[in-house]
């Protein structure tokens, strides 16, 4: 054998590990350098991710903080205190008034009689109107609930509480110092700001619980206005959304499952079902307002008809979600049922729609808390009337609480700002207790296949 072979070998053999081993060394320092940038790349998106949700939650806390702040005054209610002496002939009644007496009496005037006695050196005409309007118009109404409960109380001195007007209340609630009318933002004069505070160093001031929120229905004045007509109006609508749009998306949903045909027409009701659910609701507020209103004479801004447009509206959302429920039941259930001889209807509704019925009740609620808080179709068939009176059925005039919310930010008072704020605060309690709701049923009765 030649040595030089040999050595031009081991030489060559050198050079291809060398060669081998520099590709290695590029490769693995190509590796790393692409790893560093994606790992780098990864941590920033996993930091925008963080900044994203942070900004969201901060931007969030700072909405309800806001609506917080400004609602929380709105549960408080300024009340001043009355020594009324119920003069039969003040009130332009006999002794023994009957009961249409007590209906018909001056109570307003035995009201400012009050005030003029509470403040005689209150004598001029201009200084009697600034008087009378510390006082909330709605303090004639305690007055006659008062005597028309003890008629026996006239020709007595009775101490009353009446409400105070917004703009005195305001103040009061805002614990501002009446000893310096100048840094009070109000549209009260001095003059009215130091007959508050000779009240207020008397005792005949005070905050309460505002009940008349709950209480009463919309007015005019803001010291007066409550949400109950709204409250109650939102659960006649609600009551009928769900009683038209659940049983009719259910049946739907277990016919497109369960039992129709896979064809072209199917095809098209089921693309139809889901653009449906993504048509703006005003769309179906239009579509209320020329069907059911001009053409079928339902009456206006009643509950009736804002169910039904709210369950057109609802049954897109319900059908595709109780089609995700009834799809989520394994097939093996469908198969041990037939198997023992059930019938395609006793399969379905014995073994698949209990099993499914969680998931469809979730998106139920999902639906009706959507549908509570909407406004453009009910604004569309008139429910945006001035409503005061409380609906006591589902063709009564009505309104809900998305559009008292809507009526109340449009007015120009100071006070309707924190109850504005006070009716989407307790908006926002409703669609949390019914989304929780959701959460809880679908924990409660889920099961894992």
């Amino acid at each position: 054998m030649n040595p030089l072979n040999n050595t031009d070998k081991e030489h060559q053999t050198a050079a291809m590990n060398a060669s081998t081993e520099n590709t290695t060394r590029s490769t693995t320092a190509t590796v790393r350098a692409s790893l560093k940038k994606r790992y780098a790349a990864e941590k920033r998106f996993r930091l925008y991710g963080i900044i994203a949700i942070s900004s969201s939650i901060g931007f969030l806390f700072l909405l309800l903080a806001s609506i917080t702040s400004k609602g929380l005054p709105a549960f408080t209610q300024t009340f001043v205190k009355l020594d009324v002496e119920l003069n039969s002939e003040q009130l332009g009644i006999t002794d023994a008034p009957s009961a249409a007496d007590l209906r018909s009496a001056n109570y307003s005037g035995v009201i400012k009689q009050t005030l003029r006695d509470r403040f005689p050196e209150v004598t001029k005409r201009g200084e009697k109107k600034a008087l009378y309007k510390l006082i909330s118009t709605g303090a004639q109404y305690e007055l006659y609930d008062r005597v028309a409960a003890d008629p026996s109380l006239v020709g007595q001195t009775i101490s009353l509480w009446v409400p105070a007007d917004d703009e005195l209340g305001a103040i009061i609630k805002s614990d501002a110092d009446l000893t310096q009318p100048d840094s009070i933002t109000t549209r009260m004069t001095d003059q009215q700001i130091a007959w508050a505070k000779t009240l207020k160093d008397a005792g005949d001031l005070d905050v309460r619980f505002n009940t008349t929120f709950f209480k009463n229905g919309d007015s005019r004045e803001p010291e007066l206005a409550g949400i109950r007509a709204a409250l109650i109006g939102s659960a006649f609508t609600l009551l009928i959304t769900f009683t038209l749009s659940f049983p009719v998306a259910v049946s739907a949903a277990i016919y497109l499952e369960e039992f129709a045909p896979q064809n072209r027409w199917t095809d098209i009701v089921e693309v139809n079902i889901n653009n449906l659910a993504a048509v703006p609701s005003i769309v179906f507020g239009l579509l209320g307002l020329a069907v059911f209103i001009n053409f079928f004479h339902l009456p206006r801004s009643a509950p009736v008809v804002g169910g039904i447009v709210l369950s057109l509206m609802t049954l897109p959302t319900i059908i595709i979600s109780s089609r995700a429920a009834l799809k989520a039941v394994p097939p093996s259930i469908r198969e041990a049922a037939r198997g023992l001889g059930a019938s395609p209807l006793q399969v379905v509704t014995h073994h698949v729609l209990p099993l499914a019925m969680p998931g469809i009740l979730t998106g139920t609620i999902i639906g009706l808390a959507q549908a509570l808080g909407e406004t453009a179709p009910l604004l569309m068939i008139g429910m945006v009337a001035f409503i005061v009176d409380i609906p006591a059925s589902i063709t009564d005039a009505a309104t809900v609480l998305p559009v008292q919310v809507f009526l109340w930010a449009d007015s120009p008072e100071r006070a309707f700002v924190e109850k504005t704020s006070a009716a989407i605060m307790v908006l926002l309690v409703f669609l949390i207790l019914m989304n929780a709701i959701a959460v809880m049923l679908r924990k409660r009765f889920e099961r894992r296949w």
